[in-house]
Formats: structure tokens, sequence, C-alpha cells
């Protein structure tokens, strides 16, 4: 399928992306382009950064204080230089924060080529130790500003397959909303769709003031059905689907006795439905305590979730026989035809 298949119009819809690329990229690159075509009705600006990193951040602060983009999107040098853009709400994407340790590490010194054409048409730039030096002064000013209100600000995002930049540690340190995603160092567009999109919706709704329905998913239920590789692909994208609508919680339920059993399924929620669970498993002996909207559940009559006190979706009954027929049953809700 085309990327343009996947574009959200409403996402961002007349608001501003300020995407601050990494070393040796252009506001040129990939990640640049797919965020135009899945935001389309957004404005983004992608500028090409200088080498120099006291250039490169006057000129983000320029940027910043003349058209005061709704949000920020920084990948790997760009995610440092986003982490001090304070005042806006930010996502850093493998924010390399140790850049001149691991310019030196995977680099080295010399004539580089820059990955993606520029503007001014440079090709390459000269990485040298004063170049090095600029970079450690500059990033020893990062986290200045990490309090207050700024730590709900941020979002960091850190691939599990990332062997470039190493910084999550650091970065939950002084930021709580440190996310793990199925990814390497450099973005492609499975990561941005499924991993960074979720994020820009939570910041974009909650600009917007917007509430949405909320829908408990009762994985713990279904689990043991839908560990085959396709069946799991189903509910993905059944999860994929509902995100985009809802809030989206999943509910892991046993009796007193099953912490330990419990624990280890939502461990398997977090590791295999990625981002949009994150800070968003509920783990519970009791369903009709839980507070939403709709709890589809395959076996209400377990810890009393045929007592939910909202919409209960029979997932494996008439017209909830699978993904399919459910997502049909909540794509009508919204007014959507399937």
């Amino acid at each position: 399928m085309e990327l343009y298949e996947f574009a959200r119009p409403s996402l961002m819809s007349g608001k501003t992306l300020l995407f601050v690329h990494g070393f040796a990229s252009s506001g040129r690159s990939g990640t640049a382009r797919s965020l135009r075509v899945l935001l389309p009705e957004a404005e983004v600006l992608a500028p090409d950064l200088p080498v120099g990193p006291h250039e490169a951040l006057a000129l983000l602060r320029g940027i910043v204080e003349e058209r005061r983009p709704d949000l920020i999107l920084g990948t790997s040098m760009g995610g440092m230089y986003a982490e001090m853009l304070y005042g806006i709400d930010r996502i850093l994407v493998n924010p390399a924060f140790q850049l001149a340790d691991t310019i030196l590490k995977n680099n080295g010194l010399g004539r580089k080529e820059f990955h993606n054409p520029r503007e001014d048409g440079q090709k390459d730039f000269l990485v040298t130790k004063g170049l090095l030096e600029e970079f450690r002064e500059v990033s020893s000013h990062c986290f200045s500003g990490a309090s207050g209100e700024e730590l709900n600000r941020v979002f960091a995002l850190f691939g599990s397959r990332d062997t470039l930049v190493h910084t999550h540690d650091l970065t939950r340190s002084f930021y709580p909303q440190c996310i793990g995603y199925d990814g390497e160092h450099s973005l492609n567009d499975s990561a941005l769709l499924h991993s960074v999109l979720p994020v820009i919706q939570w910041i974009d709704d909650r600009q917007r003031g917007v509430t949405r329905p909320s829908v408990l998913l009762a994985f713990d239920d279904v689990l043991r059905y839908y560990r085959s590789g396709e069946a799991v692909s189903a509910m993905l994208k059944a999860v994929h689907f509902l995100a985009q609508r809802f809030e989206l919680q999943f509910v892991v339920s046993g009796e007193s006795d099953t912490w330990r059993e419990m624990e280890e399924k939502r461990a398997w929620i977090e590791a295999n439905v990625g981002v949009p669970a994150w800070d968003r498993v509920i783990l519970t002996t009791r369903k009709d305590l839980l507070l939403g909207d709709y709890l589809v559940d395959a076996h209400p009559d377990k810890c009393r979730g045929d007592a939910f006190m909202g919409t209960l979706v029979p997932f494996g009954g008439p017209g909830f026989r699978d993904w399919e027929e459910t997502m049909t049953y909540f794509a009508r809700l919204c007014g959507e035809n399937r």
C-alpha cells in the first residue's frame, strides 16, 4: 500500500510542525517528505541546518520565535536541538545528547557527504576536532530548562534496535515520558506511522482539548487465541484503527493469586502493541470497577466483566466474531462505512 493511503488530514490540521533533521542530513530527508504526506493539512517546516551547532541552534530559535510552531519533532542530532527549544511541545526521537562522542565513534574526523540534497547545493562538509568541541559545548546546555511544565511538553522515543545512540537512561532522568518502540536509529515509514503518529495525536488532542470515548480491550481473554502471526497482525490492525478514533486502554485481569501471570501478559502487550499501549495497560481483579465507555471482552463472565458500567462488546459473539466485525461496529459509531 502507498503511504498516502494512511494520510490523516484532520491530524494537526491548520497547525505548524517544525521538523529538525539529524547529523549530515537535510530538510529534504525522507522523514520530512513522509510527514507532509501523512499530515496533508499541516504545515511542515524542515530547514537545512548549518553544520556548526551554534549557528544551527540560532537558526532554530529564530524560526521558533517567528513562526511559533505547535509541535517540534527532532531526530538524533535534531532531538538534541529540539530539547533546548523550550516552551513548545516536542517529540525527541533517538536524541543524540552526546553527539561529539557519537560522531567520533561512528563517523570519525575528515570530510563527510550529506545524506540528502540541500537547498544551497552543498554536498559535503568537514568534521574537525574544533567542530566536535563545539558540539560538546552546545550539548552541555541540554536539560537546563527541564523542569516544571517542560516535563509534560516532551515525549522521547527510543528504537529498540538503535545501535548508534543510547541516551534513554540519561533522558529518563530528566523527562518522564520516555517510550520504547520497535525500530532502528533512523525513522522509516512504519515507525513514523505506528510509533510517532500516535504521540502526535496525543499532543494534538491535548492542544485542542479533545476528549475521545474510551475503549477498553480485555486482551487477557483473547491473547491465548491470538498468538499466531496472522492473528496478531489482525489484532494490531484493529488496535491502530481504534487508536485513531478512541482513547484506547488495555485490560489484563485475573484472580488475586495470578499477578505474575498478569505481569507477563502486560509485558506481551507492551512488546507487541508498542507505543499505543504506553502507560495504558490496566491490571485488575474486578472489571466491574473499570471506568470507560466500551469494554471489548471475550469472556465477560470472568472477573465481573458482565457488570461493567459502560457498553459491553462481546468479542467472539454475534456481530463481533473477529476483529474485522468489531472494527466495523466502531466505525459505524464514528459515522464511517467499512
